[in-house]
């Protein structure tokens, strides 16, 4: 047997000693477009019906953008701002206000510089018992409170679907 032949059957054994017998694929849930659109929908709506102008941005598992609606009359800050939030509340696990809450226990914190994080409230983890699967971040309401209670009215409506 040559050198070659030697060299390719360690690598074989050696790859097959290393990867485990009981390794398998991950099983997880994400997020339809369906869902998405009727959370972001829902979130507008609810907005709309309390009298403020919305848009909303629901993200994946990944931070990626899913849905994003601009409500009618909104300022175009409001899509970026929806995202960013919702951004912040995916990749954190956390609501996006309770960024602001960090910052005002550590003004150095460094996390602020990242891309698309912002420190405003608005925007709630989506969530499978305790997995985030992503978030749906709101803005255009005075207040980023407001803009919450419109992100959960979001979430409740598929409440049925997030199990």
């Amino acid at each position: 047997m040559s050198k070659y032949a030697y060299g390719l059957a360690a690598a074989a054994v050696a790859a097959a000693l290393a990867t485990p017998a009981d390794a398998q694929l991950l099983a997880r849930k994400d997020l339809s477009l369906a869902t998405a659109l009727t959370i972001a929908t829902t979130a507008v709506e609810t907005c709309k019906t309390n009298g403020f102008a919305t848009s909303a941005t629901v993200v994946g598992r990944n931070g990626e953008v899913i849905v994003q609606l601009r409500g009618d009359n909104t300022g175009p800050h409001t899509m970026e701002n929806s995202f960013r939030k919702a951004y912040t509340s995916r990749t954190f696990r956390i609501p996006s206000g309770e960024m602001t809450k960090r910052l005002k226990d550590n003004p150095t914190l460094g996390t602020v510089h990242l891309s698309n994080i912002i420190a405003l409230a608005g925007a709630l983890q989506i969530k499978i018992g305790e997995e985030t699967i992503g978030a749906i971040g709101v803005s255009g309401a005075p207040g980023g409170e407001k803009d919450e209670v419109c992100a959960q009215a979001g979430i409740d409506k598929v409440a049925d679907q997030l199990k």
